[in-house]
């Protein structure tokens, strides 16, 4: 192996090796939290699995997306799912880039924690929309006709709780309102949005997503409502969750990217606020001695000690 990528595989494997030190009390402390956050999206796909069972195929119902956009077809049904699986898996692979990355900006495990929050209460309504009314699904494999249009009565309770991964996952009907596809979407834009660091990458992002939007209701996986719901829900879920997670110890700070791990809880912040009022009050500016000390040198005042170099110019006095 040449030397010099032997350094450049030392370097990377020592950031690893660092930040795994730091991310892993985060997640020893966090992990409750992450545990939950994937067992919800289980439940969400048991939902998605249950409601197929209570779908019924129809017509198409009227739809202006589909009128203005040309229907794809069956056999490119493959391209929104490509565009996607590229958002979903650039994205992941973007969180994980503090281990190789010198410059970082937030913590893996802190991100990872906000994300499934957004996706936890996003889900949430989506099931409780989907539930509510069952409409029949436009997607090729939901229409009349089709085997898996409805699903016969499982023979165990196994099969329900396996999903029969993957391909009832990707063969679902009756989970419409709203766009699943576009709540990871929009997630994962809005979370990049704010901690990501390219604008490039934010306006690309951004641009996948509409174009996403189109693939999804021109290749007739969901109406255009679906869509619609999807991009004012996340948006609003986003905000306002955004809002109630605290953000202390959330981004990094410094030139090395480093915050201290344990934040400063209400008590010492109270305790330390007291502490620089009493000093106010009585005429203390709260600074050291050491601190507000100056001294004078030809006519030029010194604070913290700090010598300044001055020409001296020696004329025989």
């Amino acid at each position: 192996m040449p030397p010099y990528i032997a350094r450049a595989a030392s370097k990377v494997w020592r950031r690893i090796s660092m930040e795994t030190m730091v991310e892993v009390p985060l997640l020893l402390e966090r992990w409750k939290f992450l545990l939950l956050g994937l067992l919800c999206q289980y439940l969400h796909g048991l939902a998605a699995r249950g409601v197929h069972y209570l779908h019924r195929p129809g017509p198409t119902l009227q739809d202006v997306g589909f009128i203005v956009l040309p229907e794809l077809g069956q056999e490119k049904a493959y391209i929104s799912e490509t565009v996607f699986s590229t958002i979903f898996f650039t994205f992941i692979l973007w969180t994980f880039h503090p281990f190789i990355c010198h410059s970082k900006k937030f913590y893996t495990v802190l991100l990872w924690c906000r994300v499934l929050a957004f996706l936890v209460v996003s889900q949430f309504l989506r099931i409780v929309t989907f539930m509510s009314t069952q409409l029949p699904g436009p997607n090729y494999h939901c229409r009349e006709g089709s085997k898996l249009a409805r699903l016969p009565h499982p023979d165990s309770i196994l099969e329900v709780l396996f999903l029969n991964f993957p391909r009832g996952v990707i063969y679902g009907c009756g989970d419409l309102i709203f766009s699943s596809h576009m709540i990871f979407t929009l997630v994962f834009v809005l979370t990049y949005q704010k901690y990501g660091t390219k604008r490039w990458i934010k306006q690309i992002a951004w641009l996948m997503a509409v174009i996403l939007s189109l693939l999804i209701i021109a290749s007739r996986k969901h109406y255009t409502v679906d869509v619609v719901v999807a991009w004012y829900t996340v948006n609003l879920v986003v905000y306002f969750v955004d809002r109630q997670l605290p953000e202390e110890g959330m981004e990094r700070s410094g030139p090395g990217g480093t915050l201290p791990l344990i934040s400063i809880n209400g008590r010492d912040k109270d305790s330390r606020t007291k502490e620089e009022h009493h000093k106010l009050m009585n005429g203390n500016s709260g600074d050291s001695p050491d601190r507000r000390q100056r001294s004078q040198v030809n006519g030029k005042f010194l604070e913290d000690g700090s010598p300044i170099v001055s020409e001296i110019i020696v004329n025989g006095t």
